[in-house]
């Protein structure tokens, strides 16, 4: 199993928006099991995600009403296999938490044709900012899901291969 992290800074609007999209749109389309959570580097633990954003995830048959925000951690770095955050800062505070973590760190725009650089934080914004946002964050997703089971930016494990490839090789070992 794949363990992907989205991290953005307070956990409450953007990072809660990319797992519950990636949950609807990755398991289906990649070939492998993955979990996916989402962490903030300045979340305050236990808080709900964002007003807007609940009522645009619901807008589009999402349901964030269980999130509660949470602070990303050392060990959650260390037990995902891909982080993606919506900022270079975000990167950079992973790679302060753990040096090794910035060789599968990416930002979540690096995974789209057409979009670039950091996804804006909508928070203090109005309602047709965070639709933006989602579109923006779906979008990337949607790119990420068509090119996860070729993808070579997964942790590395011992040997030099990613866990993906070790893997897919016991896998196939085993069949």
């Amino acid at each position: 199993m794949k363990k992907i992290l989205f991290v953005c800074s307070g956990n409450t609007c953007r990072s809660p928006l990319a797992e519950a999209v990636a949950r609807s749109i990755l398991p289906p389309r990649t070939g492998f099991e993955v979990a996916i959570a989402s962490a903030g580097t300045s979340a305050l633990d236990g808080s709900p995600a964002s007003g807007f954003s609940l009522e645009v995830a619901q807008a589009h048959g999402l349901d964030l009403s269980p999130h509660r925000a949470r602070v990303v951690t050392r060990e959650m770095v260390r037990d995902s296999d891909l982080i993606v955050t919506m900022g270079v800062r975000h990167r950079d505070a992973i790679e302060a938490l753990d040096a090794e973590a910035v060789e599968y760190t990416y930002l979540l725009t690096n995974f789209s044709d057409h979009l670039h650089g950091e996804i804006p934080d909508p928070i203090g914004s109005g309602r047709e900012v965070y639709e933006r946002t989602y579109l923006a964050i779906r979008d990337c997703i949607e790119s990420m899901a068509g090119r996860l089971d070729r993808f070579d930016g997964w942790k590395r494990v011992r040997g030099g291969t990613s866990s993906h490839e070790q893997e897919s090789s016991c896998g196939a070992a085993g069949s």
